[in-house]
């Protein structure tokens, strides 16, 4: 699957951003609603690290630094996943990747990979920037 994410840009802190997330289909057919979706961010000399995961039975996580701003949903009908970012802080500043990991069918709906090396496929980046 390619991934194309878009939505960021720079906003002053307190603001508010959604950045999105859209799937191609590969051509062997796997449907969106197979693959759980994450977003990661990666900040200058920093390493990579999970903002938030959807699974394909709905459920989600954030990790702790946003959670209660940032709410991670999708809509498999346009195979699009979507990052809503509120109360944003200038320590969000970072450059937001989207993932996908296949899962295999024997996954339980709930299940929600948090390693960043459960992921397969990886969209371009979109660099967001929360000035003070």
């Amino acid at each position: 699957v390619q991934l194309q994410a878009s939505g960021g840009g720079l906003v002053q802190a307190g603001g508010s951003l959604r950045l999105s997330c859209a799937a191609s289909e590969p051509a062997s057919g796997r449907m969106f609603g197979r693959y759980a979706m994450a977003w990661f961010r990666q900040a200058p000399g920093q390493e990579r690290e999970l903002v938030a995961v959807i699974g394909i039975g709905g459920s989600s996580d954030t990790s702790q630094s946003v959670k209660g701003r940032f709410t991670v949903s999708r809509d498999n009908a346009k195979n699009t996943v979507y990052l809503q970012m509120n109360s944003l802080k200038p320590e969000d500043t970072a450059v937001y990747y989207c993932a996908a990991d296949s899962l295999p069918d024997w996954r339980s709906r709930f299940y929600l990979p948090r390693n960043i090396n459960e992921y397969d496929y990886w969209g371009q980046g979109t660099q967001v920037t929360v000035s003070s």
